[in-house]
């Protein structure tokens, strides 16, 4: 059974600026009428829009000024601490450089399925479709490598 059925848990908030992090109740928490509406967290210190890191999210040390800045690189790609409770929130890379190489990976990986795609010759089968899908994820990923380079 997944630890955040059971029990309601506060997702963490980020604010990459003032390297601060707060819990926020859920508006759904709050007033049950309301679920599907959800308010912006904004820092209490410079009132930037903070980042939803998830439950699992443990923030270093506010003057470890290398991992706030790895952290901010790695929610800018859309790598973030949420999970059901179960198995935690996957790989999260240690460094920039790691976290280029693990990109560099997922992209190696998604040219081969492509290939698999384009070299399979079969009577009737379109793979158009399958075709578009790695391209398009081959376009995410170069995208999130460009935002890491830039």
């Amino acid at each position: 059974m997944c630890r955040y059925a059971a029990k309601t848990y506060k997702p963490h908030y980020a604010c990459f600026d003032c390297r601060k992090t707060f819990k926020r109740r859920l508006l759904w928490d709050i007033n049950r009428s309301d679920e599907d509406q959800e308010i912006q967290a904004k820092c209490p210190q410079c009132s930037t829009l903070m980042a939803n890191m998830g439950k699992d999210f443990a923030a270093p040390k506010k003057d470890n000024i290398k991992q706030w800045e790895l952290l901010k690189s790695i929610y800018s790609v859309g790598i973030n601490f949420h999970s059901c409770g179960c198995s935690g929130p996957g790989y999260i890379p240690n460094s920039k450089e790691s976290l280029i190489a693990h990109f560099n990976e997922i992209l190696n990986e998604y040219h081969g399925h492509l290939k698999y795609w384009q070299l399979k010759k079969e009577p009737g089968n379109n793979t158009e479709k399958e075709k578009q899908y790695w391209l398009e994820k081959i376009k995410e990923a170069e995208d999130k490598l460009n935002i890491l380079n830039g």
